[in-house]
């Protein structure tokens, strides 16, 4: 589990949020065995997407970040909820590339930059609000930002890392938020641009020992931060059989015969835990007798 912190400077402009995803991406690599470079890319979606996810108020909120730029790597998708819970997957797990001309993992490289990044907020409502801007880098932080920017106009800083070892495991994961509210001067702004202007990456940060506490203190130094709340991040997938049951039903009676004429039995996978569930001929005829 990772601890996620808010806090807010003290005139009420700026916010930052900070969260240590080392245990959450551990636990997501080790559920997806992914490579390297995916273990990096979504591992630094899933950050987002609890950063962003504890940003909504209601019990049941649900974000979902999902990011396809053409790249090797395919579709990923993060799904958070309010309380700091994340569950992910990437439509290929394994992608090997060279490092970047910087030595780094080529993230940019496996997601590509060629398509869109879609977040998807259902608030309880009929429909889910769903925003779609371009990718700009393939980057994912940088991604975000101009999502704020563009979809919601929150001037943004966004900052997302994961380090892997050399044996595949996550070694620091985690990443920030600051925005700025309205009433935000022109002062405000430059002490924000003064102080992650040489500021380290964020794993790096993590890597060496600093807490949210210690890097939000860095990232509104001069502006007296105080703390709002703590939440506990993790990966949780809330999968149940009841999920997949309503799910055959929707299939309709013509698909679940079908289903019962043509396999011994069914078996179906969730993509984010890997559970598999499994339905006998009784059972898939207890479920027809229900439409």
């Amino acid at each position: 589990m990772g601890k996620l912190i808010r806090a807010i400077s003290k005139d009420g402009s700026v916010m930052a949020c900070v969260v240590d995803t080392t245990d959450v991406v551990f636990t997501q690599e080790r559920t997806h065995r992914t490579s390297a470079v995916v273990t990096a890319a979504l591992g630094r979606l899933s950050t987002a997407a609890i950063l962003m996810g504890v940003q909504m108020k209601g019990e049941n909120d649900s974000l979902t970040l999902r990011i396809n730029g053409g790249g090797p790597a395919g579709s990923l998708i993060s799904v958070a909820d309010s309380h700091g819970n994340v569950k992910a997957y990437a439509e290929n797990a394994i992608v090997e590339l060279e490092l970047n001309q910087y030595g780094k993992l080529d993230v940019a490289g496996a997601v590509g930059k060629d398509g869109y990044l879609n977040v998807i907020r259902d608030i309880g409502l009929k429909e889910p609000y769903i925003g779609t801007t371009n990718i700009v880098s393939g980057e994912i932080a940088e991604d975000i930002t101009n999502y704020y920017v563009t979809s919601e106009q929150i001037p943004t800083v966004c900052g997302l890392g994961v380090l892997v070892n050399p044996n595949l495991t996550v070694k620091s994961a985690g990443g920030f938020l600051i925005q700025l509210l309205p009433f935000a001067d022109e002062k405000v702004i430059d002490v924000i641009e003064e102080n992650i202007k040489d500021i380290p990456p964020v794993s790096s940060m993590f890597a060496d020992g600093l807490t949210p506490e210690d890097i939000v203190n860095r990232l509104l130094k001069g502006l007296d931060p105080d703390i709002l709340d703590e939440t506990v991040a993790k990966y949780k997938c809330d999968c149940s059989r009841e999920r997949v049951e309503k799910a055959l039903v929707s299939l309709g009676k013509k698909d679940l015969q079908e289903l019962i004429d043509t396999q011994d039995h069914t078996e179906v996978d969730c993509h984010f835990c890997n559970k598999k569930y499994r339905f006998n001929h009784d059972e898939l005829r207890a479920l027809i007798a229900r439409k």
